[in-house]
This record gives structure tokens, sequence and C-alpha cells, in this order.
């Protein structure tokens, strides 16, 4: 196996930043995986001095630990981490040579004050783009702390133990054998589940704010830098930066930016929010917002933030089809993210729910991998613009139902198929199938905000004027929570930087 020219360019680039030295011990059979491994981990140790190569027996083969000299990290790949999971190998040998990660101190703290056996794996596919994210956070936690290890287990080549674990959805993660957890995760996720995570105390001294997010999206991120660089006092407060930016994949209407990915650009926010010293409080869901002679913001944790005005940026998240068999079977069947989910349904039918260009995204993304793909649009006309519309009607293996009703999502110990009415006959038909794939919009986050003076529609959408503004003085709001038309990331980050400017702009009337 060898290196894309380009990437080998890119990873020699990396390898000049190790420190120490790295031993890969590697457990390989006779079968062509295990010789594209060896391929794989031969090219990469002949890039660098300061990696070699030993041969171990290990609990899995194909796989290979990434190590210190005379040190076990606990760092374990299943499999060739290629793919979105390359990154996830350089970064490993780079934290492994003694490389310092890109995490704050606190966070470094808390995994290195963690007590007890950790034993995590985690089942991914190598077209997720959420699951990095989790490899890499567990892969840190495993060379920080020697009570923690970390296995990534590539699901296509160990398709058995995906099977004997019903896996229905990438990244899932084990702990001591036992299911922890599925889906993204950030470090700071992984840690408040095991019980570490910030409590009111660490809250209790702050000083009030000029400006305080509330959301880390798009538009939070761009509320934030724009309040910032007025040089006025700006926080941000959310439970993962990023927001729905994170499970995006392909972003290409960011003008200026033919193509990016979700967690790139999600990336790049972050850096940009850090280089203005904004205080950036993560993990934290805010449950109460009132007016007093300061907006006050109360956490789920008990703590109380204060400031002079907030901005609330609380974003939206993928909308729920609410019929029977849904939430039984998530993970189990039941998907949102075509890009993560979709190898582990190979050759099989399933159904996409939703004709927006999410919905004729996602099947056509799944056509390329599927048996079958069935899309069933409630309206009588699909909604996605014409150019999808004409990829979507150009494939095989595809079957459009509109003017239909999902009424159930029905299975046993996972999904076994779908049931639908026909609107304009009233019959009810059904569909065996192995998958369901979601993809019907988005719902605000401002279900909290149920009794507060904040004017919110009849969709849960806080209502704001031409300049961000909500009913409540003081108090603005931007993105897709907002009652603005059209939700896109770069629409979120114009109105997150009105509402930024219209908070200063109040700040020097009052």
């Amino acid at each position: 196996m060898a290196l894309d020219p380009e990437i080998k360019t890119q990873l020699a680039q990396y390898l000049e930043l190790m420190e120490g030295d790295v031993v890969l011990k590697v457990c390989a059979g006779s079968d062509a995986v295990s010789r594209d491994m060896l391929a794989l981990i031969d090219e990469i140790a002949g890039m660098s001095a300061k990696i070699t190569v030993e041969k171990a027996e290990l609990s899995r083969t194909p796989s290979f630990s990434v190590n210190r000299p005379g040190e076990d990290t606990g760092v374990v790949f299943a499999g060739i981490p290629l793919g979105h999971e390359f990154t996830s190998l350089v970064l490993a040998i780079l934290q492994v040579s003694g490389r310092p990660p890109k995490v704050e101190q606190q966070v470094i703290d808390q995994i290195k004050a963690l007590r007890g056996q950790y034993h995590f794996e985690t089942y991914v596919s190598l077209s997720c783009h959420v699951c990095p994210d989790v490899v890499q956070a567990l892969n840190l936690m495993s060379i920080l702390n020697p009570g923690v290890t970390h296995t990534m287990i590539d699901g296509a080549v160990f398709k058995q133990e995906v099977e004997s674990k019903d896996i229905m959805a990438v990244p899932s993660v084990f702990l001591n054998g036992e299911f922890f957890e599925s889906g993204r995760m950030t470090l700071e996720d992984i840690l408040a589940k095991l019980g570490s995570a910030p409590d009111a105390s660490e809250f209790a001294n702050k000083e009030p704010f000029d400006v305080l997010v509330v959301g880390g999206g798009p538009a939070g991120a761009s509320a934030a830098i724009y309040a910032a660089r007025k040089g006025i006092r700006t926080g941000i407060v959310t439970e993962r930066f990023g927001g729905q930016v994170n499970d995006t994949l392909g972003i290409e209407n960011f003008i200026s930016v033919p193509y990016t990915e979700g967690p790139k650009f999600v990336a790049s926010l972050q850096e940009h929010v850090k280089s203005y010293g904004i205080d950036v409080m993560t993990q934290q869901r805010v449950k109460r917002l009132e007016k007093k002679e300061l907006v006050e913001l109360e956490l789920e944790n008990g703590a109380v933030l204060k400031s002079k005005t907030v901005i609330l940026a609380l974003g939206a998240r993928w909308r729920n089809l609410g019929v029977p068999g849904e939430a039984e079977f998530k993970n189990k069947g039941v998907a949102y993210c075509p890009h993560c989910d979709g190898p582990l349904f190979a050759g099989k039918h399933v159904a996409v729910i939703g004709g927006g260009n999410s919905g004729i995204e996602a099947a056509i993304d799944l056509a390329g991998i599927a048996g079958h793909v069935t899309v069933l649009e409630f309206m009588p006309e699909l909604k996605a613009d014409s150019v999808l519309q004409q990829r979507l009607f150009s494939l095989p293996n595809v079957t459009v139902l509109t003017n239909v009703q999902t009424k159930e999502i029905t299975g046993t110990d996972k999904v076994n198929g779908i049931t639908y009415v026909e609107r304009d006959s009233g019959e009810t038909k059904h569909i065996e199938l192995q998958g369901v794939f979601v993809q019907i919009g988005l719902v605000p986050n401002t279900e909290w905000l149920e009794g507060t003076a904040v004017e919110r529609n009849r969709f849960g959408e806080i209502l704001v004027d031409s300049r961000g503004a909500t009913n409540v003085p003081g108090v603005f709001a931007a993105g897709d929570c907002t009652n603005q038309p059209y939700k896109q990331i770069i629409i979120s980050m114009g109105s997150g930087a009105t509402a930024a400017l219209s908070a200063f702009d109040y700040l020097i009337r009052n």
C-alpha cells in the first residue's frame, strides 16, 4: 500500500515535529488487510528515524499499537486507520512522541486525575467524519493516563464483532466490555460522562460580562468575535463548541471556500475565538434566563452568570419524526448521519425520510453503498434543488415515494421495516428494510426559554427584529434558533455579527 504523494508530503512535515522515539508494535496475519497494514506501517516508519517497528501479540489481528520505547501507552488501531482516521494515527504518533496536545491544561489535569481502569473500544467506519473526534479524545486519555487504554476498531474489518454486538451506528464506544455511548463526543463530553466535569464553584467568582453569548456554533462564534473586537468583556457558554456544523460533512456554499468539512470548519472557528481571549465555557447547559439589573443565566450545575447583554445563538438539531419505533430503534437501524452510519448498511435496503436538500443528498450518498434506497416525502413533490433531483433520478437503485406519510418504524431488536400511508388514497403500505435515515429538517434548541419573557413563534423560533434584538431589552438572538427565514451557515454568521454590533450599540446607549 502506497500513500498518495500529496499526503506523504504532508505526513513528512508532521513527522518532523516528533519529539521522541515511537515504537509501532504490529500483530499481522497472512490476509490482505494485514498485508496492507504492514505496507502502510513500513512506509511510515521509513519516513522517520524516530519510528521503529516490532512484532507483537495483540488481542486482534490485524492491529498495531503506538508506544514509547519500553512503555505501552494503550493506544491500539485494529484495522488500517486511513480515510478520516488517518489524522488520528498521525496525532497518536506525535502525541506519543511527546508533542504537547492542543488541549487546555484544566482538561489535561482532569484526565490525569482519573482513578481506576478504563479500557475503551471504539467501533468506527473510515468514511465517518464524526468518529475521529472520539478516537482522538480517547487516544489522548490513554497517552496521558496509564489507567486508560483505547482501541479503534474498523467495523468493516471486524464484521463479526460488529454483528455480534448489534452495532448499527458509529462511533460506538464500549468501556470495559459494556456499551458506553454512541455518536459524537468531545473530550469534555467523555470526562463529564465519567463524572469529571466543572461544578458551580468554578463559576462562582466570574465578573459580569459585557456580552455573554449562549451557543458556540457559527452564529455564536461570530457574535463573540465581533463583540471581543470592540474590546469589551465577552464570554461564550455552550454545551459543545461548533454545534450542528460538527455533524455536517461537506460544506460547499460558504463563499470563498469551494469545499470544506464541518469538523475542520469548527476547528478554525475555535482557533479564531481563542485568539481573542474570549472566556469559553463548554459542557454547560443554560436552564434559566431572567432580566434584572443585569441579565442572569442559570446553568444546570447551579452556577449563575451575569451579563449586561446576552446573545442567544442556540442553534437547532435534527427534527425527529415522532412516530412509533423511532426512539426504540435509534442506533438500531434508525440513523441521522448517512456519512457516519451508511457503511454499516452496505448492500441492504434503507429508507430516507425527507425530500429536501439534506434528504436527497443523503439518498445519493447511500445509493453508492446500500443495495436499494427508498425516499419518502410528505409533500406531492420533492423540495430539493433541481440539480440534486436530476442526480437522484439518474440512479438505478433508488425509489422515490411522494405524498406519503410515515406511520411507524417496525422491528424487534432492530429495524425490519417501515409503514407509510399514501395521502391521496389513504392506503397503508409496508416496506421491509434494514435502515431508516431521518432527514426532515431542524428544530430550534429553545425549549428552555418556555416561561421566560423572550417571545417565540409557534415553531419555537425566537422573534428578532432587523438588528437581532428580541422583545427583552439587552437580549439579542442570532442564527438557526431565530425566525430568520433561511438556515445557512453563512447567514447565521452574519446574523451573529449583527447581534454583536447591536449589543455594543445597546451598551453605549444604556
